[in-house]
This record gives structure tokens, C-alpha cells and sequence, in this order.
């Protein structure tokens, strides 16, 4: 029997995941960060796009063309049924990559993306993926791809691949992955019971397992569980690159691009003592125990005198996605709970407040009576953007001409959530991409659009459609028993909802 899987987990759906990385406008500000000229993004790829989330949503909400592949059947039959939703044109396949990857009507690329993907195919599927980047991209475009990195999951490694094997030669066939999942993880906390020698020179495998075990089954199906499965060094990563052309940019992680958010002053001289690049890159990935990278690739970039760097950085447009309540100064980083100055960053979101856009040359002469200076306005909008508080805005051709498209597909969502928990973004196409939208806010939403004015209205419209099904609210982790306790809270809700997070949406376009 020929296995079309290839050893990759197929018997359970993917996540329906949105990830913002894979939205080539978010190219632009990571560029010019780093001194890059940000690619012209026509026509774009993404291989391997699971339920086709990602590449929907980047396909409705910009004037981008798309083609991608998933060799699942179920998850480009999904894919499929949400392109011709929204309209949007992509072509979507459930070929394997050599198929795809040989076709012969395929346009050249001037973006192709893999997120989770990598780590997880064969040898035989990365030398097909980078010959097909080494032909398809073309001069100047770019190649997002994120992978499971060395030497984070060195110490877990060994762990990963017993479970695995447990889930194949122990786990009882026919009764599903999710199954074999539970039972691999259920016999791997009564190994570590009997305080192996691994555990006690791995320490922190035990809190890693735990919250391994409370992950969705799917992700964890599709992470741990497949045949191949590969961490590897940067410096592994770009010598299997270098066929195809490919020189590093940076980080994808908007915050991994900000060196005090992730190394210490002495690090930060350690690493500047290393003259080349590639290198640099591996020794940092050792300071930091880098588990998981999110990398921008370029075919021959352009990279900008400081000059031309500051010109293009001032014509960037920006906008406030989060309400100045929900934006928490305090975020994660390698080194620990990082704490943002107020003093800095108050004064940028006061101008933001309003949700309009506004250039970074508008911020500045806004702030030109404070001490901030340009480049510490550039690093706060990064931050921001990386804790998901700021976007970054597409042309205002490009947001009209694929309003219709956003909206057909934004309906489509909102209508499946009435009876449905999977998806929990809404497209923009002042963004060009995905926007968190919860699922209550979602049936909000839906019950605004019905013609109810008040949250007393809308609370009663979501509040028939969940009890209908027996789904009521959890609240302080407390299951919400009675109706009128579900009304009340819906009521609250609703109420937050149309104040603050309604007119973002408006402003994004969503509403």
C-alpha cells in the first residue's frame, strides 16, 4: 500500500490557527529594523498551510495573489471551501511538495512561507522545498520559515522520541491518535515517577511534561508524533539553505529583534565581538536556549543607508489594535518579566487612542516636545507590535478594492460560530491579515448586524443561541448555572464589547 502521509500525522486535523507571521506586510517593519529594503509582495506561496487559515486570510484581506499546498485532502478541501467563500482566488492543492513543487503552472514567487512545516518532513521533502525556493522565488523576494531549534530542545529531545515510539508500538491501533497521544503521555509521567537518571540531570522535564499535558490534543498530535522530526542549529538551517541563494535578515519575532528584551549588557558584548553574522546567530541562540525560530530569509535584499533607513521608517503607517485598557507593560522575555517605562510608552499610545492611523514621521513631531528620540520610537513601535498592540497598515487602494472579499469571509466565520468553537480571528483589510476576535465577541458581532442596538439586546440574541445547544459561560473558573447568571455576564460583556473593542473593529474594517 503506498503511504500518501508519509509518516506525517493525518488522522486528526490540524489547529485552526492564525499566524501573523505568515501576512507578508509583516515584512516591512522587521526589514527596515534591520536596515533592509521591505520586498514588493505580489504573488506569494505558503506550503503546507494545515486548515488554511493563514493564507485565506492574507488572500481575502490583500491584493496579493496566493498558491499553497496541504497534502492532507480534508485540510485543502477546507481551505478550498473558504477561498471560494471569500473569493479570493487562491489556488489551493492537497498535492505532496513533490508534486506541487514540479508544477508547471505555477507563477514565480516574490514570497514563500513555511510555518511548521520544516521540522517536521523528511530529508528527501527539505530538498525538494529548497529547490523549489532556489527556482520559484524570485530576485529579492523572501522566505519566512519557523522550525524547532538546538539547543532548546536538546533536553527534551529524548522525551519526544519516547513518546513517540510508545505511541507506535505500544498504543493499540484503531483506536486513534488521540488515544495513542494520552497513552504515550500517561506512560511517560509514570516513567519520570521512578526518577530516572535522565530526569535528575534534566530537571525541568517534569514542569515541561505537565504543561505539555495540558495542550490541545491536535497541536500536540501534530508536534511530538510524527515520523520526522528534526531540531536543528541555525547554522544546520543555513547551510541546507544556501542552494537556493538565501541570505539571513532577521527574526520574525518582532521582539527577539530588541537585544535588551533577551540579553543581558555582557551578552550583549559578548555577541558584538563576533565579526560574522551567521555565527553571532548560533552563539545567541546558546545564550537564550532557543527553542523555536521565526526567520525572515531574502534572494539578494537590499540593504539601505542609515538615511534611506529613517525616510522609509517615517513613512510607515501604524495603527492601535488593542484598547489602552488591555495593553499590559509588562511582557515576557528570556531574561524574565520585562517591565515597559510608562514614561515612554504612554505618550505613544495617547496618540494612538483614537485608532487612526498615523505615519511614525507624525509620531515623532507629536513627541517632539518629549525626550524620546527617533530610534527609541522605533523600538517602542516594534515592541508593540510584537505584544500585538500595533499593525501595520496596507495601502488605502489595496483596503478598498478587498473590502467585499473580507467581508463574504468574515460572515461566513461569524455565522459558523453560532454552532462552532474552532476559529477565533476575523480578517482585516486595513492589516491585510487575522485579528483576535474572541468567540462571544463574534456572536456580538453577529447579533449588531441582526438590527440589536443595546447590550441588554445583544446579551439576550448570543445568549439564545448558546442555550439552545446547553453552552453557558465559565466565570472566575465557575461554570455559570442558571440563565439569568449567563444573561448577566453576556450583559457585562456586551457591554465592554460595544465601548471599547467596537470601534476598533470599525476601524480595522471588520465591522
Amino acid at each position: 500500500m503506498n503511504d500518501w502521509t508519509a509518516g506525517y500525522i493525518a488522522d486528526i486535523g490540524y489547529t485552526f490557527g492564525y499566524y501573523r507571521e505568515l501576512n507578508p506586510l509583516w515584512t516591512k517593519l522587521a526589514f527596515l529594523y534591520n536596515g533592509f529594503m521591505p520586498p514588493e509582495i505580489t504573488s506569494a506561496c505558503e506550503l503546507g498551510f494545515g486548515q488554511g487559515m493563514s493564507i485565506n486570510f492574507h488572500a481575502a484581506a490583500s491584493t496579493c495573489s496566493w498558491h499553497g499546498t496541504d497534502f492532507n485532502p480534508a485540510h485543502a478541501c477546507y481551505g478550498q471551501n473558504l477561498a471560494s467563500i471569500g473569493g479570493s482566488g487562491a489556488k489551493l492543492y492537497d498535492e505532496a511538495f513533490i508534486e506541487f513543487c514540479t508544477r508547471q503552472d505555477l507563477p514565480e514567487f516574490d514570497y514563500i512561507g513555511l510555518h511548521g512545516i520544516w521540522s517536521w518532513i523528511s530529508l528527501s521533502n527539505r530538498a525538494v522545498i529548497v529547490d523549489f525556493i532556489r527556482r520559484k522565488l524570485r530576485v529579492g523576494g523572501v522566505v519566512y520559515i519557523s522550525y524547532n531549534t538546538l539547543p532548546g530542545w536538546s533536553g527534551f529531545a529524548p522525551m519526544r522520541h519516547l513518546m513517540a515510539e510508545h505511541a507506535k508500538i505500544i498504543g493499540v491501533e484503531g483506536h486513534g491518535i488521540v488515544s495513542r497521544v494520552n497513552g504515550a503521555l500517561d506512560f511517560t509521567e509514570k516513567l519520570l515517577l521512578t526518577h530516572p537518571a535522565y530526569a535528575k540531570a534534566n530537571p525541568y522535564i517534569a514542569d515541561r511534561l505537565k504543561a505539555v499535558k495540558q495542550q490541545n490534543r491536535q497541536y500536540l498530535a501534530h508536534e511530538y508524533f510524527n515520523r520526522d522530526w528534526l531540531p536543528m542549529h541555525f547554522a544546520t538551517m543555513a547551510d541546507s539553505l544556501e542552494p537556493a541563494k538565501l541570505t539571513y535578515v532577521c527574526s520574525a519575532n518582532y521582539h527577539e529583534n530588541i537585544n535588551p528584551l533577551n540579553l543581558t549588557h555582557d551578552q550583549q558584548t559578548f555577541l558584538s565581538d563576533i565579526s560574522d553574522p551567521m555565527f553571532r546567530e548560533s552563539v545567541r541562540d546558546f545564550i537564550v536556549n532557543q527553542q523555536f525560530r521565526r526567520d525572515f530569509w531574502v534572494k539578494g535584499g537590499l540593504k539601505l543607508s542609515n538615511l534611506e533607513k529613517t525616510e522609509a521608517l517615517q513613512s510607515v503607517q501604524v495603527i492601535l489594535i488593542t484598547h489602552r485598557k488591555n495593553i499590559d507593560y509588562k511582557i515576557k522575555s528570556p531574561m524574565g518579566e520585562f517591565t515597559l517605562s510608562e514614561e515612554i510608552y504612554n505618550p505613544i499610545i495617547d496618540i494612538l487612542a483614537d485608532h487612526e492611523p498615523k505615519t511614525l514621521a507624525q509620531l515623532e513631531q507629536a513627541l517632539a516636545q518629549t525626550d524620546l528620540v527617533f530610534g527609541q520610537l522605533v523600538e517602542a513601535v516594534m515592541i508593540l507590535m510584537g505584544a500585538g498592540h500595533l499593525a501595520v497598515l496596507q495601502d488605502p487602494a489595496a483596503i478598498q478594492s478587498v473590502k467585499a472579499n473580507v467581508d463574504r469571509l468574515n460572515a461566513y466565520i461569524i455565522n459558523k460560530t453560532r454552532g462552532s468553537n474552532d476559529i477565533t480571528f476575523l480578517a482585516s483589510p486595513v492589516t491585510g491579515g487575522g485579528i483576535f476576535v474572541t468567540l462571544n465577541q463574534q456572536l456580538f458581532l453577529l447579533a449588531l448586524k441582526q438590527g440589536c442596538t443595546t447590550p441588554t439586546a445583544v446579551a439576550q440574541f448570543v445568549w439564545q443561541i448558546l442555550a439552545a445547544q446547553g453552552r453557558k459561560l465559565i466565570s472566575d473558573d465557575k461554570t455559570l448555572e442558571t440563565a439569568a447568571d449567563n444573561l448577566a455576564e453576556l450583559n457585562l460583556q456586551a457591554t465592554v464589547f460595544i465601548e471599547n473593542q467596537l470601534p476598533i473593529l470599525k476601524a480595522l474594517h471588520i465591522f
